[in-house]
């Protein structure tokens, strides 16, 4: 999926959930940043461009580690411990972005280091893709303006 879908799902879903947390103010930006980190192991992504991003690649492939429920699950785990108020907005968007990941053609491995392979057939920036991308985008913005009718 692309940069603008994958947030445009995040806005949505962080906003569904927003009426059941006591953190609003940092819940929003938490689940925003947690679904773009996956794609910082692509040198093609927004967020894999910065200096940061060119680090992570020399050690990750695309859609290897970082596109896992393993690793979403040990971060998750270590917020949950440390910093409990990140553990729900980081796992929200990181698992968001999973999912997302793999009904496209690309797929994910889901439990690395296992081989197995979650995909399915939706090509990436496809008709599809754009129109599910609208679709949130427009259903975000009635959910925001809903909040303040």
């Amino acid at each position: 999926m692309l940069f603008r879908t994958h947030l445009a799902i995040a806005l949505f879903v962080a906003l569904f959930f927003l009426s059941h947390v006591t953190h609003k103010l940092t819940f929003i930006p938490l689940v925003l940043a947690a679904t773009l980190l996956p794609d910082i192991d692509s040198a093609f992504s927004k967020i894999g461009r910065g200096k940061v991003g060119q680090v992570v690649q020399l050690f990750t492939k695309h859609r290897g580690l970082l596109h896992s429920f393993t690793f979403c699950i040990i971060v998750t785990l270590f917020f949950a411990f440390y910093l409990p108020v990140f553990a729900l907005p980081f796992f929200l968007g990181y698992a968001l972005h999973l999912l997302l990941d793999s009904v496209t053609s690309e797929g994910i491995r889901p439990f690395w280091p296992f081989k197995n392979v979650a995909q399915g057939k939706l090509p990436v920036g496809g008709a599809i893709e754009e129109a599910l991308c609208m679709a949130f985008i427009v259903i975000g913005v009635v959910f925001i303006v809903s909040f303040f009718i």
